[in-house]
């Protein structure tokens, strides 16, 4: 009788370079492929409301390309041990294949769902296909985790030419033929009942096709840029690839390997490249930190800002969440997060620094934020982040490090347009004073339109004060007190 396999997608949701879905095509003679909705069992973070978005309209994206080459793409919602094995013996699959994620209780679940397979007389087979290498691969000399990041590339790039090339898709998937059932999408309730969901749709096309058009635009048209551009958040220099990856719709490998074919033997062009992929290395490390340090999504890891004396004050979250604090470079960040479901990674620095060193807001409030709001969420680079900028992770920004919002802006925002696009109400100040309205003189303010308090609010925090009090607070800290 020729066998069934079962490929169970979670976040790779792509058929090219997809380990699971190709050893299933070479393994068995027909391939049943399952989403199976189970976010409950991603604990304290499941998945947020943005990140609901995206998945459902990757998952129509998944379905059409399965289709497209015979197969079809189940869904189900429950137990993910229980639906696995009530669809093995609704199929007669005897094997299920699936690729590894690395978040900590995904990982303690995933180690007790194949050993409950395997016990039911399943194969069972995971496979890395979201990361250039698996966390537990790459160690110092000392076989401990690395916690700088410089390292830990350094070590990784020079492993680079030994990783395989990625793999094309399927050009066939021959499904079961019997009749399995499966959810309607819908089903699954993952898209927001309010209008908010619509300018992320207008910035965004999730699925494969999307996600390997994006990153070709990038290298044929911002590539040679992006050294002088990944700072910009008024240019569209960067390759917004990061929900892509997210949802692994393209994996690391494919940058890769399309970085170097598509790089010509320029020295310029050779350093973009680099700074590039260092990126994607960074993506690396925080899944790299995740795994060896599972605590630091609630507990820094810098054991000693478990004493940090922060002020929560829910109105002064309020008002970082809405883009209503008064500074112009934090406000037009976190509208355009609300808006588009993404921010640029410079702004989302300097919106980071501002609520935890200027408004001394916890950390956590912030990441918790992202992950409701951001459509590339992702709980070891959101970690990474939000720890790195608030002073208490690896490889952490020193904590007198304070990105002063007003300096940040005139460096990366020399034309004003991000501000302005995002923040119209300070359209027609001189390009003197966007960045600082509260030091305009009066009747400036009111040639544009402009009534502090009213049209725009005035500075929630004086920024010179408020890096003093956060500068006295981590010397408690670090003085033991």
């Amino acid at each position: 009788m020729p066998e069934t396999a079962i490929v169970w997608f979670r976040r790779d949701l792509r058929l090219a370079d997809n380990p699971a879905l190709e050893a299933a095509c070479q393994l068995a003679e027909r391939v049943v492929a399952v989403y199976v909705h189970a976010p409950d069992e991603e604990g304290d973070w499941r998945p947020g409301a943005a990140s609901d978005w995206w998945l459902h309209h990757s998952l129509v994206a998944l379905s059409d390309s399965l289709h497209a080459r015979g197969g079809s793409l189940l869904i189900r919602r429950g137990s993910s041990l229980d639906e696995l094995l009530r669809l093995a013996r609704e199929t007669g699959a005897t094997q299920v294949y699936w690729n590894r994620l690395y978040e900590p209780r995904i990982e303690q679940r995933d180690a007790r769902i194949k050993l409950a397979l395997r016990e039911a007389g399943c194969t069972v087979e995971s496979f890395n296909a979201a990361l250039l290498f698996e966390p537990w691969q790459v160690l110092t000399g000392q076989e401990t985790p690395y916690r700088v990041f410089t390292p830990f590339w350094r070590e990784c790039s020079r492993r680079l030419d030994s990783l395989p090339l990625p793999t094309p898709a399927p050009e066939r998937i021959v499904h079961p033929g019997r009749a399995v059932s499966s959810l309607p999408l819908d089903a699954l309730e993952l898209l927001p009942r309010a209008s908010w969901g619509t300018g992320i749709s207008n910035a965004w096309r999730p699925g494969e096709d999307a996600a390997l058009e994006r990153l070709e635009s990038f290298l044929v048209e911002r590539l040679s840029r992006y050294p002088g551009g990944r700072n910009r958040p008024d240019l569209a220099d960067t390759s917004r690839l990061s929900p892509h990856l997210h949802f692994g719709e393209i994996g690391p490998r494919q940058c890769l390997a399309a970085v170097r074919a598509a790089l010509p033997d320029q020295p310029a062009d050779k350093k973009a490249a680099e700074e590039f992929l260092r990126e994607i290395g960074w993506r690396e490390f925080a899944h790299h930190l995740l795994h060896h340090y599972p605590h630091t999504p609630e507990q820094p890891l810098d054991a000693r800002f478990e004493r940090f004396p922060w002020k929560p004050d829910p109105g002064l979250l309020r008002a970082w969440q809405r883009g209503r604090t008064g500074i112009p470079m934090v406000d037009a960040g976190m509208r355009e997060l609300w808006e588009t479901g993404w921010m640029h990674n410079r702004v989302r620095m300097v919106v980071a620094s501002f609520l935890t060193k200027n408004l001394l807001q916890g950390w956590l409030d912030g990441a918790r934020w992202f992950w409701d709001t951001l459509v590339d969420a992702d709980l070891a680079s959101n970690t990474l982040g939000w720890q790195w900028t608030a002073g208490c992770g690896a490889d952490a920004a020193p904590y007198f490090r304070i990105f002063n919002p007003v300096l940040q802006a005139e460096r990366h925002d020399p034309a004003r347009d991000y501000i302005r696009r995002w923040i119209p109400e300070l359209a027609r100040l001189p390009d003197s004073h966007v960045h600082r309205p509260w030091e305009a003189p009066p009747a400036m303010l009111t040639e544009a339109g402009v009534a502090l308090g009213r049209d725009y609010p005035e500075p929630v925090a004086d920024l010179g004060a408020s890096r003093r009090a956060a500068l006295a607070a981590y010397a408690l800290i670090k003085a033991g007190t």
